[in-house]
């Protein structure tokens, strides 16, 4: 019995002696500190793609599925051995493509989606359904991209992160389209000559080796980040296996750096593997 008038009595003593500052408690009313961890920089592609040149890429100008050279003023140097597909053997009404296009495209700079919009894009109604609002000038009704980046805040932002945007030669970004990753079991033929032995085959692709952990890590931030993405078991698999099979190298984690003061938000992927080997600077601020 004591004990517990005792107990209450200290009880009743403490908010007097907190009152008189002896204690310090932590404010519980306040807001948690809310983790970003999306884009919430920008909905403009455009205006993304010319922060990607001048924040990001301003020293470091080179394409990455075939590394090749481009200057600030967009303009592609085609490295020796580049070559567009022999037109009398590819299929050109499963990519979408003629000859002439690709041929002008091959001297374009693009900045590609890794993971395509088509991909994440089809999870919301607007791109597949449409909506009331997307009405031609000409009283059309459309959907697709055109409608989700019309009327889908949470599409823009994906659309326009810049983790998932790379530079690219325009033909190759157009061949690429939005198929998926794969690790062929055979050799087959690479598609552009010299570009590091990528392959585009039907409608699955297979880059070179030293953009392989690029990719995976690029598709694992994605699923990550944006929980309506989700990653199919097969390719994941791939993926998983790319990633453990190509760490990170400095570019990669400077590049992350770069666009985590742009963008605000971290690539949760990278991030600690690059902090794990002491690599997450900026060359440019040492």
């Amino acid at each position: 019995m004591r004990k517990t008038v005792l107990l209450l009595a200290i009880l009743a003593f403490v908010p007097m002696l907190c009152k008189a500052g002896w204690f310090n408690f932590v404010n519980t009313d306040t807001e948690p500190k809310v983790l970003q961890l999306g884009n919430r920089h920008s909905q403009s592609f455009y205006a993304v793609k010319k922060e990607m040149l001048d924040k990001v890429y301003y020293d470091r100008q080179r394409t990455l599925y075939c590394d090749a050279n481009f200057t600030r003023h967009k303009q592609l140097e085609l490295p020796q051995g580049f070559t567009l597909p022999d037109f009398t053997k590819v299929d050109f009404t499963i990519y979408d493509a003629t000859p002439e296009l690709l041929q002008m495209k091959a001297n374009r700079l693009e900045w590609e989606h890794i993971v395509p919009a088509q991909n994440f894009g089809k999870t919301f109604p607007e791109w597949y359904d449409g909506k009331e609002n997307c009405v031609s000038k000409k009283g059309k009704r459309f959907k697709g991209r055109a409608c989700a980046e019309q009327e889908s805040e949470e599409f823009r932002y994906m659309y326009t992160d810049m983790y998932n945007l790379y530079p690219v030669i325009g033909a190759v970004n157009h061949l690429r389209a939005h198929f998926n990753f794969t690790q062929f079991t055979k050799p087959k033929q690479a598609t552009f000559g010299v570009c590091g032995g990528m392959v585009i085959s039907g409608n699955k692709v297979e880059p070179r080796d030293a953009i392989k952990g690029f990719i995976a890590r690029t598709y694992l931030y994605m699923q990550t980040t944006y929980p309506r993405y989700r990653i199919s078991e097969n390719m994941a698999a791939v993926l998983t296996a790319w990633d453990k099979k190509y760490p990170v190298k400095h570019w990669e984690c400077q590049r992350a750096y770069r666009i985590e003061k742009v963008q605000g938000n971290a690539n949760t992927v990278v991030k600690p593997r690059c902090e794990a080997l002491g690599m997450y600077w900026d060359i440019k601020e040492r």
